[in-house]
């Protein structure tokens, strides 16, 4: 009887956690439109203050952070400029980054400003509250020579 009422309580334990997950998840996330905005700030601040922008952009700076929304900022040859949660990236030519899939996100990223200036983009990427790789969807604008993009995971 007492191994019963240890396993029922380990389930029911789990059961918690997992329904504790899924609120957090919920309710701690930022939607696509919160993507939206985050990178309109991003564009204004990049067209107000040029290069002296991607300072504020980037972590640890939280000016241009919220949640898992953070703003990550390449120039057209696909060097990052700023990066929200990864200061480690700046100045590195990620070019031909991939995801876990192999998918070329930023080729992708700088062929798909080019030619359409705002987008939605599809990947995978670590998501910094979970710290998992995860599905993710990154809003983008070009302004110059410059793309300024923030994104949202898909859970």
């Amino acid at each position: 009887m007492i191994k019963k009422t240890s396993l029922l309580a380990t389930a029911l334990l789990c059961v918690l956690a997992l329904t504790q997950s899924v609120s957090f998840a919920a309710g701690e996330r930022a939607t696509k439109a919160e993507a939206e905005a985050m990178v309109a700030k991003g564009v204004a601040a990049v067209k107000a203050k040029g290069d002296g922008a991607y300072v504020e952009l980037t972590a640890p700076s939280k000016a241009f952070a919220d949640r898992d929304l953070y703003l990550v900022v390449y120039d057209i040859t696909g060097k990052c400029l700023a990066h929200g949660q990864n200061p480690k990236q700046v100045g590195k030519e990620l070019i031909n980054l991939k995801d876990p899939d192999g998918k070329e996100f930023i080729k992708e990223r700088v062929e798909l400003a080019s030619s359409k200036g705002k987008f939605w983009q599809d990947y995978k990427f670590t998501d910094p509250l979970t710290k998992t790789v995860q599905a993710k969807q990154a809003y983008c604008e070009k302004v110059g020579n410059v793309i300024v993009c923030g994104g949202v995971y898909k859970l």
